[in-house]
This record gives structure tokens, C-alpha cells and sequence, in this order.
């Protein structure tokens, strides 16, 4: 691995798998290798007698090469509902998704891993999403839901990543509602109120289009 992300959102369902497909194909434009994690998912459902997560099975399939399913989701519950909650049976362990980690970073130029829900999310019961990307010390990239609320979202999270003590390689506007009013105001408010660089404006999309979204990305690998 040359160079690794960690993806979180304002919160749950703010495009963070977007945004994660995108990073995908755009590194792979510049000719770089890629594989992707999403370690703690909730809401999967079985398919030939095995939990499987939709949206780990879209960074499966995007990877440059073929990457066993438990490498990328070693934590698959089906409940709907927060990791804590959905795996009391069967706890998140830190070291196990490390592990993992340091055998997938082993495989590509880029490693890029999704995490659950928001920053403060929890994944067990003493643990959050921000312990899991102070454990795997990557530099985190925030995807920012371009909605009402956008902004005290976008200034909590960023204040909170800086707290515990990891970079923000940046961030990314994700259109999540059509004809927004304000779209752009939003987008230049939350730009001059983070000190991290905005990373790509993902355009709203019914469906994704993940070689277009990607165009509008653009990252400086020398700085992280």
C-alpha cells in the first residue's frame, strides 16, 4: 500500500459507499491498484447461507483484483441497526480488523476503508468508528450530505476528527437532494469553515454513475 483513506459521513446514509466507488474508479484512472474494506456493516442479508453486505459487495466488485468477501467485511450482522446493538453476539475486536487490514494493504496501492454510520458511531460496546481509524492511522476523508443541517454536521464531525488526534485528508459535498435551494452557498460555507481541502463535488444522481461521480474528485497523494 502506497496510500490509504478512511471514509466516514456526517452520519448514516450520506453517500459514504458513493463516494468510496468513486475514489475507486478515480484512483484507478491514474493507474493506481485498489481494494476497499467496509469492516462493520449491519442490515446484511443472507445469501447462500452467509451474511453479505450490499455495499461491501460493491467495493468487492471494484477492486483491481479479486479479494475474498471476509477480508473486505469481517463483521457482517443482519439486524438493521447500530453495530453495537446488531453484534452483542458476536463483538467487533480492533485486532482482528487490523489484521485484515494489514493483510489487504499488503495487496494494492490504495486501500480505502468505509466505516459505519458517523465518526462517533458505536462498533462494540466500549468502542466507536473513530477508535477503528485511530487503530488502522489512516488519514480520513469526511463525506458531507448536502442537505438542510449540512453544516453544523460538517463542523461537529471535522472538530471531533481533529480531537482524536487523526488528519482529514479533506472532504466531499455529496448531493443528496435534488434542487436543493442554497446548493452552493452550503457548499462555500462549510469550505471556508473546515481548514481541510474539499476534495470533489459529487453531483446528485437517482442512480450512481460511478466513471462520472469520479470525475469530480480530485486528490494530492504528496500531501498525505
Amino acid at each position: 500500500m502506497k496510500q490509504g483513506y478512511f471514509i466516514t459521513g456526517t452520519d448514516t446514509n450520506v453517500g459514504k459507499t458513493w463516494a468510496t466507488i468513486a475514489l475507486m474508479r478515480y484512483f484507478k484512472r491514474l493507474g493506481k491498484s485498489v481494494v476497499g474494506m467496509k469492516p462493520v456493516a449491519s442490515g446484511c442479508l443472507m445469501q447462500n447461507g452467509v451474511l453479505r453486505n450490499e455495499d461491501a459487495l460493491l467495493i468487492q466488485e471494484n477492486a483491481s483484483l479479486s479479494v475474498e468477501y471476509e477480508l473486505i467485511n469481517p463483521y457482517a450482522y443482519e439486524a438493521p441497526v447500530s453495530p453495537h446493538i446488531a453484534g452483542a453476539y458476536n463483538p467487533v475486536l480492533l485486532h482482528k480488523i487490523v489484521a485484515d487490514f494489514d493483510t489487504l494493504k499488503k495487496k494494492a496501492d490504495i486501500l480505502l476503508v468505509e466505516g459505519a454510520g458517523g465518526w462517533m458511531s458505536p462498533i462494540n460496546a466500549t468502542e466507536d468508528i473513530a477508535d477503528l481509524a485511530k487503530a488502522l492511522a489512516l488519514p480520513v476523508i469526511i463525506v458531507v450530505a448536502i442537505r438542510l443541517g449540512c453544516i453544523n454536521h460538517a463542523k461537529l464531525t471535522y472538530q471531533a476528527i481533529r480531537s482524536s488526534g487523526v488528519s482529514c485528508a479533506g472532504w466531499i459535498a455529496m448531493c443528496a437532494e435534488p434542487g436543493l435551494l442554497s446548493l452552493d452557498e452550503n457548499i462555500q460555507t462549510i469550505a471556508i469553515s473546515l481548514d481541510s481541502p474539499l476534495l470533489g463535488v459529487l453531483p446528485y444522481c437517482a442512480q450512481a454513475d460511478f466513471d462520472a461521480l469520479s470525475l469530480n474528485l480530485s486528490l494530492d497523494l504528496s500531501k498525505n
